[in-house]
This record gives C-alpha cells, structure tokens and sequence, in this order.
C-alpha cells in the first residue's frame, strides 16, 4: 500500500522547493551580474592604465632614447603593484622589451605570439584570452599600439582571473551565508503559515469524520481566508440540511411505527379475544368490521409509502394523455355522494367550459381525492366547497377551497409534510395516516407543477395547483 502523503507535507515542500529555486536562480542571475559588473570595471581601469602608461612611454622614449626603459620599467612596477595588473611592453613582431610581474600572471613569456597582436593595432582593444598561449592561462588583456621615434610599440595591460575569482568568491560567500540566515527565516515562516493555512483542513476532515459517525451537532467556524470560509459555510449549510433529514427520518420511522403499530395492535387483541372467547360471538362481527377497517388502513399506508417512494426514486413515469378536469372532480364527488349529504355541503365553480389536462389520469385522481376528501373532513356543516380554473400559458390553476374553521399560520408550513396531522385533524380523521398531502405535492411536481395553501382563521382554506394542459412540444 502506497503511504499517503498529507497536504501540509506536500505544501510546506512545495514551497521550500520553490524558495531554494528561487535563490539558486537569484544567486546565478548575481554572480553572472557580478561578473559582467568585474569586467566592466577592470576594462575600464586597465584602459585608463594603458593610455597613461602608452603616453608616458612614448614621451620617455622620444625625450631620453638612452635611458628610457629604466624610468619605463620602474613605472609599470609602481603601477602594477598599485592595481595588482602586470604590464608588458614588446615590439611589433612579438619580442619583450620590458615588463612586470608584481600580478598574477607569473615569469614574463619569451614572446607575444605576434597574430595576436592585431587585435590591438587601432585604439584601446579589450580582449579575454592567452594571446596565442603566450600566456599560461586565459587573462583580461587592454592593449595599444604607439609609434615612437619609428619603431611601433605594443603596450598591454594583464590582470589575470585570480582577482576575479577572488572577487566572486568573496560575493558568493557572502551571498550564501546571507541566503542560508534568510532561508532559516523564511522556512520558519513558511512552517508556521503552512501550518496554520492547513490547520482548517484538517478540522473539515474531523468534523466529516463526526459527521459521518452520526454527530450532526458540529459546526465550522469563520476563517480569514475567502475560499475556507466559502467551504465552512457550505459545510455547516451541509452539516444543518443532514440533521434536519435525520431529524425528518427519525420522525419518519417513529410515524410509521407507530401507524403500523396501532392498528396491528387493535388487530391483534381483537383476534386474540376472539380466539380465547373474551369477545362473544355475537359480537364478533362488530369487531371483524373494525378489524377489516384496520387492515384497508394499513394497506392505504403501505399503498402510500410505495407511492411516495416510486416518485422520490424517479421509477414512475406519468402516462401523459388528454382528459377533462371536470372527469376526476366529479368520479370523486360521487364517491362521496353520502358524506356531502349528510353535512349538506354546496359545490360550486363546475359550471364552466370543457378545460384539457395533459397529465396522468390516474394519479390525477388520486389528487383530487386526498384534497376533496381532506376538504370534506374540514368544511363545517351546511358550507360550501369551491372549484376555480385559471389558464396560465400551458398549465392551469386548479383551486379547491372549502369554508370552515382553517389553518392557524403555524400549522400552514407543515401541511405537506409527512404523517403531519393537525389537532383538530387527529380529532376528526381517525383512518387518515397523514400521507395524502404530501403524496398529491409529489403527483403534482412529478407533473412539472407547483401547489400551494392559504387560510383564514375561521373562514376558509384553499389549496392552489397547478397541472399542465398542453404537451411542452405544444406552442
């Protein structure tokens, strides 16, 4: 198994590797500099040395033609040991007339290669070489050439690379033990903001890690930088949605377990005083008649829970056709014929033209029988339920709104969640299982649609939905 590497590790490397480029870069890019810098200078000192000493020989030469060489000599001398740079006079084909060796560039050579001498017939030449091996190592040459009383006379400056090795030697020291002061420094700052830049990760990996043991309880702090921030705040949003479903899944299953439970229970002990002669058998069909109510409830709330589950999973695929609204308002009212009856309730709005739905006939249905069905439980006796179609582009507005005491502002944010039953609900409805609403929200934007409920205290509720009419091809 290949050993995993953490970020820290990975970032503090990355950036120490970085900063060691940097000054491996930094301290070549300076000694090139340097080095040119040198260069620049010793040409210019050695140019300005060999114009002074070129016209100094000259008028030696022309004023004393016996003694001049030693007063020449004796002046290359001073002036090698001042600049440590060697001077070497000779004559056109190359032979040594005088010179110096206080430099570097040790015993005087028996001849100048003469070829090399061109270089510095006109003006003040710089050149870097070892003059055709006259010399026993490359060196930085100035040279002239003077005529004086006819002969010609070549006049060069030596300084050999010993200085300028000494002279970046010196800088290169100097630089290292700057760098390695400064990268003590800087990769101790580096560890600590590595640390401390990293720090947030590893506390998204232990919250996950508690999260993912079931603590939902924690949260992520505010950080300095933009993009962990972003990411804490998207984590604790994350950290929230998790509890509240957890919270919905826990209320879910004690839901569900408890409307299987109470009827199972029911069901049980009615059988069981059946069976051991609690119940006498003249009274045994009542309570077969309440066992068989007991059952269809229990079979509502599997039916249900299947249904809900097809649609969250996306495994039930509407069979779209075209049909009147009307067909399944009024197969329902039908059914209820008896209850509309009893509480004398008024229908209204279903005198109204043909009005098309484009949708599944059959889960439609099923809509307009949980909201008639829940509209009938609630509508005071002698009041009215209401029917209104609104066209909107491709889809219409349905409305079912019905009299009667309404929804508090409290309970209207919770009537379509799951095995939510009002007070007064759990008073009234004692078969319901608290699905109906929250399977006909499913039907509905299955359909590409949106439903909606508003009430007033002792006046009304009204459910408001939307179904499409048209196919989406259709303009």
């Amino acid at each position: 198994m290949n050993k995993k590497v953490s970020i820290f590790f990975k970032y503090f490397a990355i950036c120490s590797a970085v900063i060691l480029v940097s000054f491996v870069c930094l301290g070549a890019v300076l000694l090139l500099v340097s080095s040119r810098y040198f260069i620049s200078n010793e040409k210019s000192l050695l140019e300005k040395q060999t114009r002074s000493l070129a016209s100094y020989t000259r008028d030696r030469i022309e004023d004393n033609p016996a003694a001049w060489k030693a007063l020449v000599t004796a002046e290359y001398e001073r002036y090698a040991f001042d600049a440590n740079v060697d001077f070497i006079l000779c004559s056109d084909d190359g032979q040594i007339i005088t010179g110096t060796t206080s430099g570097s560039i040790g015993n005087l050579p028996e001849a100048i290669n003469a070829k090399s001498l061109e270089a510095f017939s006109e003006g003040y030449n710089y050149v870097y070489g070892d003059l055709g091996k006259s010399l026993r190592e490359s060196a930085h040459i100035v040279g002239t050439k003077f005529t004086a009383n006819g002969p010609d006379y070549y006049l060069l400056a030596v300084s050999s690379q010993d200085e300028q090795r000494e002279y970046l030697g010196n800088l290169a020291e100097l630089f290292i033990i700057s760098a390695v002061m400064v990268l003590v420094i800087v990769m101790f700052l580096v560890y600590f903001m590595t640390l401390k830049l990293t720090s947030p990760v590893k506390e998204i990996a232990d919250a996950s890690a508690k999260i993912g043991r079931g603590d939902f309880s924690v949260t992520l702090p505010e950080y300095s930088v933009a993009e962990f921030d972003q990411l804490a705040n998207s984590f604790n949003e994350m950290t929230a949605n998790l509890k509240s479903y957890d919270t919905m899944r826990n209320s879910f299953l004690a839901n569900v377990s408890h409307e299987l439970r109470t009827p199972m229970t029911s069901i049980g002990g009615f059988i069981d005083g059946m069976i051991d002669g609690t119940i006498p058998p003249e009274e045994q069909p009542r309570y077969m008649k309440i066992i068989s109510s007991e059952v269809n409830r229990l079979a509502r709330l599997v039916r249900s829970m299947l249904n809900l589950a097809k649609i969250e999973a996306g495994e039930l695929e509407p069979n779209m056709q075209y049909f009147s609204v009307l067909e399944p308002i009024v197969d329902t009212l039908a059914t209820f014929e008896t209850r509309l009856d009893e509480k004398q309730i008024e229908i209204r709005g279903l005198d109204t033209d043909r009005i098309n739905l484009y949708a599944d006939n059959d889960l439609v249905h099923q809509v307009m029988y949980n909201l008639i069905e829940n509209a009938i439980k609630f509508v005071d006796k002698g009041g009215y339920i209401e029917f209104s179609f609104t066209p909107q582009g491709r889809m219409t507005a349905i409305s079912i709104k019905n009299s009667g005491e309404g929804l508090s502002e409290d309970e209207l944010p919770l009537v379509f969640d799951r095995f939510y039953k009002t007070d007064k609900s759990r008073g009234i409805d004692k078969t319901g299982v608290g699905l109906g609403l929250n399977i006909v929200r499913s039907i509905i934007r299955l359909h590409g649609g949106e439903i909606m409920v508003r009430s007033v205290k002792g006046e009304y509720t009204e459910f408001v939905f939307t179904l499409p009419s048209k196919a989406k091809e259709e303009n």
